[in-house]
């Protein structure tokens, strides 16, 4: 036989279509509300089906059931691959036909019943149906399938039947002939009045592992429970509803006329849709709907359901003489059958958004979704139809919107048009229910004019929303907006501060009450003591003042927030003039820290006298002006901690910063350590400082101090003798000035003038002070000497002995008896220093007899070199036959050569061409110039030229030991070089 083939309607792509948004709506384009959200196709078969019974689908696999007793199940992802399945025992005539089927949402579980009530079980890895020997009897009428989805079994189910019954089974397929498919079948309720169960649903309850929800429908009724199961450890095949029903409270039921009709449908499975799901029970007086919240998780759920659903009647719709045969779900419509006639119902206001009448002549028999992917489908006798959903969603905004559901409608609304519709309703129903903030935070976001919820608030004297309303508009302005943002952030600032004041306003008020309070004298609360009730403070006055506080302190908290986050888009001149207005001095200091501005923190601080702030701010940045604009004035008055700051940026030019030592230096008790000197060492010492106005400002503070010890100043100029920084005429200047002797004379020998040192030292009286000066000069024997006579001169006039006069200027070896005797007075007597004469006198006899050695010496050395030189005309040098040359290695006979008395020998013209080659440019243009000559005067080497060429050995002399660093290779030569390579 043929096989049916599924061809997909339009836009399926081989899959059932799905209610998805086009593309427009998710770009922000409007959609295009022409196009109707719900149309019926007709799916094309490759062959006719006739006497179909039923139809599933659940997870895109489809199940069509032949009343012969025929299953068809089609996999809607691969369209082609269609399996026929026969039931065995419906092949003989009155054996019966199929009745119905139930499918569960994984798709892998099939339940066949037919009107023999024999039962079948089909999964979806097998193609054979099994019996179901457990269930015979029972024609099954509704399916709650286990909510855990299980795919190699059903796990526990609830079926129920014609006769009221819900039986509990466990269906666990088997390839052994003779094991039963069913575990076990367990009747766990039975209906009042054994009426059919015509619907089932259990469902799992978040946070609750052991609860389960249950509703039942049957004729005229319809139950809902919440109670817990009886949970079973791993490999116990046990019923887990034997105790579900026994707890009469956890069953709650809504009751209506008894009909023949009763149908239970369950709005579809979606992760993107955030409502609770929904049901929809048909019945005698029609749709009854609403929501399945899924708390409180008490039995009391069902309770709260109850009251908020809903009965659509079915005299809502159009007239008709067939009543309603079928419903299902979607997540916002009732699609309705009766007859040939489908409607779809909008379940929030009721409207009637699809009717159509098939032309087809044939009967429609029943309706099915499928609720893992939203996709619908309606069936007949012959035929199948495929009801698409087309961005279903697109007007529920709107009607959310009507009934105030604000959320839901923002949820729901896709373009940026339908956003700021909803945000603009919801924001003007808050502001006439005086909900001022929330309005403000929606109407921030909204377009809403500007001016008109502006000028509503502040007539309202609504300022903390209004506040919040600027915020929240200020967030939506581009960055490139900044007139715009500088505006509304300058307005923020000034409602701020006016919020603050009004608060601090309040609070001293409750103050002055508080202070002025009438009081008895001597007993303020009675007579005894005891309150008298008439001027108790009362507790709420107490409430109310702390109340204030933490106002004030939460909006300062804002604000800073508010700074922080929006500085870049306040005016600075602005801001400034705005919070001085209000004279908020922290907030104004807030602000000027936030934006780095530290010379206005400083000059705060400073005209207010508080210097450890104003340093404090002043280490916090790193602009070097800054430092020094306030260099004055806080060295004058807090020297140590200024010069600590001074030390930790060492990026300041310490010449900028001298005019401010020296102002501090005037004012620096006598006594006191001088910080200034600090920071000068450091700056040379540390920073290695080289200016000369640092180093001169460091003498000129040495050099005037009060005190006269030289110690440290004299250190400093000993230190940089070597390498002098400093003016020394400025230097000399301040010393002589100040009296500063030791620096003075110190200066004069670092500038050479030792006469002027020495001179200096006598004028004081400082004999050893001038010796020393005198001694300096050590390789100019003549003006040492010349120093050490102004010394004896002022020795032998201070001395009265002359003895030791004679010892002490014994100290230089210069100066000679001879030498003293014009500095002695006339009458001294020779018997004074007759010894120091006749020392001198041997001393001189003395180096007359070296004198004459020396001569007698050199005379024997001229002989010695006369007689060499008379040698040098014999000297030779042999020359061997076959001798060759050391640079070309030709003969060496063969022309002109030179020999050395290395015996290394040499052709003249290699030994030319070679020294020309190692020698330096300036040598190799005269040995050029030279062999011109030469050439000119018949080829004859000049006496210049041999001198230059044969003044020592190429060989063995300083041409070779300065060739060290050559290399042994030439690199031009690269097949000699690679022999070289390792």
């Amino acid at each position: 036989m043929d096989f049916p083939v599924y061809t997909p309607s339009s836009g399926s792509n081989g899959t059932p279509a799905t209610a998805q948004p086009p593309t427009a709506a998710l770009s922000g384009v409007d959609v295009d509300e022409d196009v109707p959200i719900f149309s019926i196709e007709r799916v094309q078969l490759q062959f006719q089906i006739s006497s179909l019974a039923a139809m599933a689908v659940s997870n895109n696999i489809l199940y069509l059931a032949v009343a012969s007793g025929r299953i068809l199940r089609i996999d809607l992802n691969n369209p082609q691959d269609i399996e026929d399945i026969e039931l065995p025992k419906l092949k003989a005539p009155g054996t019966g036909n199929v009745k119905n089927i139930f499918l569960d949402r994984t798709g892998s579980h099939l339940l066949i019943t037919t009107t023999t009530a024999e039962n079948f079980y089909l999964n979806l890895r097998t193609s054979r149906a099994k019996q179901l020997s457990r269930m015979k009897g029972n024609i099954i009428t509704s399916v709650a399938w286990n909510p855990t989805e299980p795919s190699s079994s059903t796990k526990e189910i609830l079926v129920g039947t014609a006769d009221g019954k819900v039986i509990e089974t466990y269906i666990e397929p088997s390839d052994e002939f003779f094991k039963r498919e069913e575990r076990y079948s367990k009747l766990v309720w039975r209906t009042p009045g054994g009426v059919a169960v015509d619907g089932l649903f259990v469902e799992l309850l978040p946070g609750k592992p052991d609860m389960r929800r249950l509703i039942a429908a049957t004729s005229g009724r319809l139950w809902h429970w919440v109670s817990k199961i009886v949970r079973h450890a791993p490999g116990d095949y046990s019923p887990t509803f034997t105790k579900f029903f026994d707890d009469e409270e956890a069953a709650v039921h809504v009751d209506f006329a008894p009909s023949a009709r009763s149908l239970l449908s369950i709005s579809p499975e979606n992760e993107s849709f955030m409502d609770d799901r929904s049901f929809a029970w048909l019945n005698e007086s029609g749709i009854y709907y609403g929501k399945l919240y899924t708390a409180p998780t008490t039995p009391d759920l069902g309770t709260v359901i109850f009251q908020d659903s809903k009965l659509y009647p079915e005299s809502n719709l159009p007239s008709s003489s067939t009543p309603i045969s079928c419903i299902t779900l979607t997540k916002y419509h009732a699609l309705i059958l009766r007859d040939n006639q489908i409607l779809a119902v909008n379940l929030l206001d009721s409207t009637i958004v699809f009717d159509e009448r098939l032309p087809y002549s044939d009967k429609f028999l029943g309706l099915t979704s499928d609720i893992k992917n939203s996709t619908y489908w309606a069936y007949s006798s012959d035929s199948i139809y495929e009801i698409t959903v087309t961005n279903e969603d697109r007007d529920i905004w709107r009607i959310y919107l009507s009934q105030s559901r604000f959320d839901e409608a923002q949820r729901l609304a896709k373009t940026p048009r339908e956003r700021d519709a909803v945000a603009v309703a919801n924001g003007e129903f808050l502001l006439e229910n005086k909900s001022y903030l929330e309005a403000a935070n929606i109407l921030g976001k909204s377009s809403k004019p500007f001016e008109s919820v502006a000028i509503q608030l502040m007539e309202k004297k609504k300022t903390d929303a209004l506040r919040r309303y600027l915020i929240v508009k200020l967030g939506g302005y581009k960055p490139s907006h900044m007139m715009q943002r500088t505006m509304l952030a300058s307005w923020i600032v000034e409602v701020f501060m006016e919020k603050l004041n009004s608060l601090e306003d309040s609070m001293a008020t409750r103050e002055s009450e508080k202070t002025t309070e009438p009081e008895e004298k001597g007993k303020p609360n009675g007579v005894n003591g005891e309150s008298n009730g008439l001027f108790d403070k009362p507790k709420k006055k107490h409430a109310a003042e702390n109340g204030v506080s933490a106002d004030i302190k939460k909006i300062k908290e804002e604000f800073q927030e508010f700074v922080t986050r929006h500085k870049n888009d306040l005016d600075r001149k602005t801001t400034y003039d705005i919070i001085s207005s209000h004279g908020r001095q922290e907030e104004l200091l807030y602000y000027a820290n936030s934006v780095n501005d530290y010379s206005f923190v400083l000059s705060y601080w400073v005209r207010l006298e508080k210097w450890s702030e104003a340093l404090t701010v002043l280490r916090k940045q790193n602009e070097p002006d800054i430092y020094y604009k306030y260099s004055t004035v806080l060295l004058v008055n807090c020297p140590k901690e200024t010069i600590d700051t001074w030390m930790r940026m060492p990026e300041l030019q310490s010449r900028k910063l001298i005019p401010a030592i020296l102002s501090y230096s005037l004012t620096v008790p006598s006594g006191d350590q001088n910080q200034a000197i600090r920071y000068l060492l450091y700056a040379i010492n540390s920073l290695k400082s080289r200016d000369a106005a640092v180093h001169n400002t460091l003498i000129s503070i040495y050099a005037s101090d009060k005190s006269k010890d030289e110690t440290a100043l004299l250190e400093y100029l000993q230190f940089h003798d070597i390498e002098r920084c400093y003016d020394t005429d400025f230097a000399l200047r301040l010393c002589i000035k100040h009296e500063r002797v030791q620096s003075c004379i110190f200066i004069y020998s670092s500038m050479g003038l030792y006469e002027e040192a020495v001179d200096l030292a006598l004028q004081h009286d400082n004999v050893e002070l001038a010796s020393v000066v005198a001694d300096r000069p050590g390789d100019n024997a003549s003006l040492r000497k010349k120093l050490w006579l102004r010394v004896a001169q002022k020795v032998i006039n201070k001395e009265h002995g002359i003895k030791s006069a004679i010892e002490f200027l014994k100290r230089c070896e210069l100066l000679k008896i001879e030498d003293l005797l014009p500095f002695f007075p006339d009458f001294v007597v020779i018997d004074d220093f007759k010894e120091e004469i006749c020392a001198a006198l041997e001393e001189y006899s003395r180096n007359i007899d070296q004198l004459r050695k020396e001569m007698d010496e050199s005379a024997k050395t001229s002989e010695t070199i006369r007689a060499d030189i008379n040698s040098l005309s014999t000297r030779f040098a042999i020359v061997e036959p076959g001798e060759r040359c050391y640079i070309c290695s030709f003969p060496l006979l063969s022309r002109q050569f030179y020999v050395f008395p290395c015996q290394h020998s040499f052709h003249g013209d290699c030994l030319i061409n070679k020294v020309a080659e190692i020698s330096n440019p300036r040598v190799r243009r005269k040995i050029t110039q030279l062999q011109l000559e030469a050439q000119k005067s018949g080829g004859a080497i000049s006496d210049d030229l041999d001198a230059l060429v044969a003044a020592e050995c190429i060989l063995c002399g300083p041409y070779m030991i300065n060739s060290i660093d050559e290399q042994f290779v030439d690199e031009k030569d690269k097949e000699l070089a690679a022999e070289w390579d390792l």
